[in-house]
């Protein structure tokens, strides 16, 4: 039998080092990614190949059972198990099934209404990165026992790392325990993990089926770039749909194409989790054992040939699960098989893989389909690796509710792909599982719980917004700061070591402050000459992202800015409405950042005092939309915040992460040049735990020292100065943008996922683009390099500037999507040298 490794091991070199039993553990294919050659892909994990339900279950409870063995039965007792989305989530929940007694959880990248976040983290190497953690019972991962972390494949060990890291700060522990299917670490990768348990005072164990590393070749990179690149521009790997042959006394004039999919009624028990997504435990997993034969009749009834149609000794079947959904599908498969069908199981997935049909290659054929799950992320594609040309007879298509959309049975959708190459399609239906709404104590319930009376709401007990001039030196009518000063404390740390901290996971960014960039009489010069250069492009986007929000808002608009950069297009807007309509806008500025959400506090007292439904969230630009998709995620979490829009208003959307939007085009925002002193003299957001309690507003700094510097309200004016020749234009652009489509692609995530890949960073959080964007990178992080669109003029003047006082080299580019992306130092430690061997410096 041929290794399906050796199409990739005799073009490219790459060899599997270690245990005898990894060739029939894992194969090779091409990744679509000029910077990572190789993948890995599992024999016996059921995501992209096809394979015996029980091979694939009995591979994660053998797992568990070694994992129960390993910890004793007192520690496994006291176990959690959390799996990995979206690859591991039926393979960890098939190691809790071994442990017998353990509660499973898995990580998650779909927001969902009501459910407090309980942590999460990014996974850098993926191709989608974000996961966030939803317990229904919030005290899940607070136990002292073991906690078990399952992913597919353990390679450098940075995933899982970063995990414990940020867990161990919330809920310590003293044991913890990896498991995956494979362990191919280097030498210093083990060393690192060993080296991690003593620093955070824990034991550390790590269980496989096999071990070893991938030999890779010198050139292995631009090799297999080339080979991706004459595949892809090749015929899909992809056999011809099937032919029928209508049956006896079909009319002639029958529609041709497909019969459509059966829908059964699995009748799923309704106290059953669909999934590890909000936890699972001991109990519904009883309750799912006692269901699965009445299931398992309905799906051999609606598998069932018609008379005289079926294969000879029963249909071969494929059961599909759907990206995180592995769980359900995994068990029904098996429940199937041991009723004696002929069964294989894989599921869909997010990750983009090359197809090439030979049989020394573990990824023979693609098919491609739109996502059908209305995902966080936005639309996408999505793809079911080989399914086509596996010689099934039927296959049952698992999904949850949430993903039994139009687009599912479209056209082009999933199930169309799949009736067009195996002749009987069967979908089931598993309700997602919604949790049961907590209800939310006040935090001094813990000491007050035998009170008579009700304690007030928070909303009552925060304090009305921070104005000027005692706070930020905008007008008091401009903006209302839903903040708390932190103006005597003493946040501001030196760049680099800011940025080590936050790389080394030590830190977040908003725990402390960079120092405040002063600038230089030529910077301050290309400020000004910038803004009069640009002020008719920005008042005439003021216009047009105004108009937009008072033709699409009924009523009277609550403009909510996001501090800082959003705090300045807030006024400019409030400027304008006043300005052409005589209305005066309440406008608020409120704190929102990344990995942590929006201020609920903040959220609360709009609530107390303004219709959620009349807010409109400001922000200055977007970059990949990372903080779009925080402000969803954050709203989405919980039922007490449904009222709010998740829609932001930016006065340029390079992008296209909104609908609303004053301009696409990426160009010089002078706001953008300056940090306070164009801001109001305001900081950056604060949210550390020892300044920022739970009935808080987050903080921030008033820099009224910086008073001499300021040109805060001369940008306002300077831009309002031009809002009447720019009226007629925005008038009639307004209409036409109205009348247009103004659907987000989402286009700007994608090239920041290529870009960090490109590079070798592997981290889109280190990928800033956008004039904007950029300019942060230079005046607060640690900056590698510039990439600029070959031909970009004065809309970089200021980015050059500011790279050649810091020794950063700016780097041409062309089909840049952006005028220009920042680059953060990866990996960054204090001496850490760039791509021309200068070290990384503040200067």
């Amino acid at each position: 039998m041929v290794w399906t490794g050796t199409w990739v091991a005799e073009r490219l070199g790459v060899e599997l080092i270690g245990d005898e039993e990894l060739p029939a553990l894992l194969g090779l294919a091409l990744r679509r990614n000029p910077k990572r050659a190789h993948l890995l892909v599992s024999s016996v994990l059921g995501k992209h190949v096809p394979q015996h339900p029980s091979v694939v279950y009995g591979s994660g409870l053998g797992l568990g059972l070694r994992v129960r063995e390993l910890l004793g039965a007192e520690d496994a007792g006291r176990a959690v198990v959390l799996g990995y989305a979206e690859t591991a989530t039926a393979l960890g929940h098939a190691v809790a099934d071994g442990l017998g007694t353990a509660p499973y959880l898995h990580s998650t990248r779909r927001p969902v209404p009501g459910v407090t976040t309980a942590g999460g983290f990014e996974e850098s190497h993926s191709h989608a990165t974000s996961h966030l953690l939803l317990p229904e019972d919030p005290e899940l991962l607070a136990g002292k026992g073991p906690l078990v972390l399952v992913d597919d494949e353990f390679s450098t060990g940075n995933t899982v790392l970063n995990t414990i890291r940020g867990l161990h700060e919330r809920y310590p522990r003293d044991r913890y325990v990896v498991v995956a299917l494979v362990d191919m670490r280097g030498p210093a990768d083990r060393d690192r993990l060993t080296g991690f348990a003593a620093e955070i005072g824990a034991r550390v164990d790590l269980i496989s089926l096999a071990a070893g590393t991938v030999g890779l070749p010198d050139g292995v990179l631009e090799k297999g770039q080339e080979l991706v690149a004459r595949h892809e521009t090749g015929r899909p790997a992809l056999p011809a749909p099937r032919t029928r042959t209508a049956p006896a006394g079909t009319p002639a004039d029958a529609p041709a194409g497909p019969p459509a999919p059966v829908r059964v009624a699995l009748d799923w028990p309704a106290d059953v989790p669909d999934g590890g997504r909000h936890g699972f435990t001991p109990g519904h997993r009883a309750r799912l054992e006692a269901a699965l034969p009445a299931m398992t009749t309905a799906l051999t009834r609606a598998l069932a040939p018609a008379p005289d149609h079926g294969p000879a000794g029963g249909p071969r079947v494929l059961v599909l699960g759907f990206e995180e959904l592995m769980y359900a599908p995994l068990r029904l498969a098996g429940a199937l098989e041991d009723a004696g069908l002929d069964v294989r199981y894989s599921t869909t997935t997010r990750s983009p893989v090359l197809a090439v049909d030979d049989p020394g290659y573990a990824i023979r054929t693609r098919l491609v389909f739109p996502a059908h799950d209305d995902p966080a992320d936005g639309p996408g594609e999505r793809y079911a690796y080989n399914v086509a040309g596996g010689g099934f007879d039927a296959v049952v298509a698992v999904v949850d509710s949430a993903a039994d959309t139009p687009e599912l049975h479209a056209p082009d959708g999933l199930l169309a792909q799949l009736a067009a190459h195996i002749p009987r399609v069967v979908l089931a239906v598993v309700p997602s599982y919604t949790p049961r709404p907590r209800p939310r104590p006040h935090p001094q319930a813990a000491t007050e719980r035998m009170a008579a009376t009700e304690a007030p709401e928070r909303s009552s007990m925060l304090p009305e917004p921070l104005r000027g001039p005692a706070f930020s030196s905008y007008a008091p009518e401009e903006v209302g700061w839903l903040l708390q000063d932190l103006s005597d404390v003493e946040l501001e740390a030196p760049t680099e070591e800011r940025e080590e901290a936050i790389q080394r996971g030590g830190a977040h960014y908003a725990e402390s402050l960079p120092v405040e960039y002063q600038p230089s009489a030529r910077y301050q010069e290309l400020f000004h000459s910038a803004l009069d250069a640009s002020a008719d492009r920005i008042a005439h986007a003021v216009g047009i992202v105004t108009e937009t929000v008072l033709a699409e808002k009924s009523g009277r608009p609550v403009l909510v800015s996001l501090a800082r950069a959003g705090t300045p297009v807030g006024v400019l807007m409030r400027r304008w409405a006043r300005h052409r309509h005589g209305l005066d806008l309440p406008h608020y500025a409120v704190s929102i950042v990344r990995g942590r959400g929006i201020d609920a506090n903040a959220l609360r007292w709009l609530a107390a005092h303004h219709d959620p439904a009349d807010v409109v969230f400001v922000d200055g630009w977007t970059g990949k939309g990372a903080i779009t998709r925080e402000l969803a995620a954050a709203l989405r979490e919980s039922e007490e915040f449904a009222g709010f829009d998740p829609e932001i208003a930016v006065l340029a959307d390079p992008g296209s992460c909104v609908r609303t939007y004053g301009t696409r085009e990426d160009f010089l925002i002078p706001s953008a040049c300056l940090n306070s002193t164009v801001s109001g003299l305001i900081s950056r957001t604060v949210l550390r735990s020892d300044l920022v309690g739970p009935d808080d507003f987050h903080g921030a700094k008033f820099y009224r020292e910086l008073e001499g510097a300021d040109v805060s309200v001369a940008f306002l004016d300077a831009v309002e100065a031009r809002f009447d020749e720019v009226a007629d234009t925005v008038d009639t652009d307004v209409k036409d943008l109205l009348a247009g489509d103004r659907t987000p692609t989402w286009e700007g995530w994608a090239a920041v996922e290529r870009i960090s890949e490109e590079y070798g960073i592997h981290d889109v959080n280190l990928v800033k683009p956008g004039v904007g964007e950029t300019t942060r990178v230079l005046l607060r992080r640690v900056p590698w390099k510039i990439l600029a669109k070959r031909g970009a003029g004065a809309d970089l003047a200021h980015v050059r500037l500011l790279a050649e006082q810091r020794g950063v080299p700016v780097e041409e580019v062309d089909d840049l999507p952006y005028t220009c992306v920042g680059l953060i130092h990866p990996q960054y430690t204090r001496g850490a040298t760039g791509a021309d061997g200068k070290a990384v410096v503040s200067r």
